[in-house]
């Protein structure tokens, strides 16, 4: 029976890589009925939590969707119907995140509540940009300090009544005589920042760095001094949100740069492959530095189950098995296992695969072993590798495969002698609905700097998607295909590749955009 009251979780989101999340925060987004999230935290966060309720509560400088009254009430009513609520709030929520106001609203409510912890962007951000808060040599200290202390014009009225005769101006004196300062939220008013630090004794030749959007594909970093901090981060026109970091770890960044020098950072790729194969390509674009943008153009549907369930039966009269994806691989991983069979369906049939890729996954989630997968991830070199072990002349092969795969392969068997060729398409292959929302507004931008397309199919639906005037809407965007057939394709539709993979796979791919 549900509890008549729920319970309301602050989690610290980390300052924007996903990846930064704890362990103990994604467990909770799993289980969440309910996420309240905020401007600074990631939206992917949100996948961890596929079946709770999305409210977004963000709050920027002069805009607000909702005060920080209107906030609190809401986290109250949820848990009062008994929601499991997951407040989910950027960085840390007790770093500048009011979540000491928001547990004491529960509080008053009689509303349990736990807090998890958050990385927070003054540490974060700065150890990506290659900027160590704390080192023996400069400093023994490290203080956090709110850049918005002054902006009286963005404070609610809530806020101002509770700092109201508080004394609330900095003391810049004891700030000038610290070795490391940390500013949240300081972009307007980082030229008051620094005068007053100055003012009160800091050298203005003191290092200084400003970081937008730190540990994320889009973090931009500004170095200077003190004295020409304000003017260098407006002649770079960064924005918040921004974190400034002034001390003397700063001149370390030149040694310590490892985010910001990976082959690909500051690079926007947008991956094509279905959904369920998106993450391995962009696990590995990511790591390089990139900014992926998934933007599937297929939908794979299983195959009539009549014929793929005949065939799988009679599998142990073949001499050869073909796979020419690892999609194919699962698809009949799936068939076997729902008609009550397993691997000794094979019997005695040998296993020749397209790509190291479908061979893993026939070892994987088949535990077979596979006999022949030549060099080359064409069908022209499975044929001649049949065709040079005398293998085709009186054999019997069964081919399990998408419904719009080449005839190429099945037309060299037959034309070799094969006494037997059975096609079947284990699953077929649509194309999405639409192309994301999240593709659209950089797309029009002129944000996106690569596209990969990894089949031909990828190539042919994403330019139906994209309309008639797809190639003027593509016009100076760069294009990497994963082999001479999707290259192919891509001439046939006017668009001409920039790169093209030297091995026919994923990591082939990667390497040929680490090239460029």
């Amino acid at each position: 029976m549900r509890n008549a009251t729920g319970i309301v979780f602050l989690v610290g989101a980390g300052p924007g890589d996903p990846g930064l999340i704890t362990v103990r925060g994604a467990a909770l987004l799993a289980t969440a009925e309910v996420v309240v999230y905020d401007y600074l935290s990631n939206p992917e966060l949100l996948s961890h939590a596929p079946n709770a309720e999305a409210i977004y509560v963000g709050k920027k400088a002069a805009s607000h969707s909702m005060t920080q009254a209107q906030i609190n009430e809401l986290l109250v009513t949820q848990a009062n119907r008994g929601r499991r609520v997951v407040r989910l709030k950027g960085g840390d929520p007790f770093i500048f995140g009011r979540g000491g106001e928001e547990c004491e609203a529960l509080e008053r409510a009689g509303i349990p509540f736990e807090v998890v912890p958050g990385i927070t962007a003054a540490i974060a951000a700065p150890a990506y940009a290659g900027i160590p808060v704390t080192h023996r040599d400069f400093n023994s200290s490290f203080t956090f300090i709110t850049g918005h202390e002054k902006e009286e014009d963005y404070k609610e009225t809530e806020s101002k009544m509770r700092l109201a005769g508080a004394g609330t101006d900095l003391d810049w004196s004891a700030l000038a005589k610290l070795p490391c300062l940390a500013f949240y939220m300081g972009v307007k008013s980082l030229p008051r920042i620094c005068g007053k630090l100055i003012e009160h004794g800091m050298d203005p030749r003191m290092p200084a760095a400003t970081i937008r959007w730190g540990t994320t594909p889009r973090q931009k970093t500004v170095v200077a001094t003190l004295g020409t901090l304000a003017d260098a981060v407006a002649d770079a026109k960064l924005a918040p949100p921004a974190m400034t970091i002034i001390g003397k770890v700063v001149s370390l960044r030149p040694t310590m740069n490892w985010f910001e020098s990976r082959p690909l950072f500051g690079k926007t790729v947008v991956v094509t492959r279905t959904r369920q194969q998106a993450s391995k390509l962009s696990i590995q674009l990511r790591e390089l530095g990139a900014r992926v943008i998934e933007a599937p153009t297929i939908d794979l549907q299983p195959g009539d189950p009549g014929p793929v369930d005949a065939a799988l039966a009679e599998m142990h009269r073949y001499d050869w098995v073909i796979f020419t994806s690892a999609n194919g691989v699962r698809f009949a991983r799936e068939r076997l296992l729902a008609t009550g069979r397993d691997a000794r369906a094979f019997g005695a049939a040998k296993i020749a695969t397209i790509g190291d890729a479908t061979a893993e996954a026939v070892r994987r989630e088949l535990c077979l072993k596979v006999d022949l997968s030549p060099a080359r991830f064409v069908a022209e070199a499975l044929g001649e590798a049949f065709a040079e072990k005398n293998e085709i002349a009186g054999k019997r092969f069964l081919l399990l495969r998408a419904d719009i795969a080449r005839p190429l392969l099945r037309e060299r068997l037959q034309e070799g002698g094969a006494a037997e060729v059975l096609d079947v398409p284990l699953y077929e292959t649509k194309i999405t609905a639409e192309l994301p929302v999240g593709l659209i507004e950089p797309l029009a931008a002129g944000e996106v700097d690569w596209l990969t397309f990894t089949s031909s199919s990828t190539a042919r639906n994403f330019a139906a998607l994209l309309g008639e005037n797809y190639r003027q809407r593509l016009q100076g965007i760069r294009i990497a295909s994963i082999g001479p057939i999707t290259s192919q394709t891509l001439r046939e539709l006017e668009l001409e590749p920039t790169v093209e993979a030297r091995t026919f796979d994923l990591a082939g791919l990667v390497e040929s955009l680490k090239r460029e």
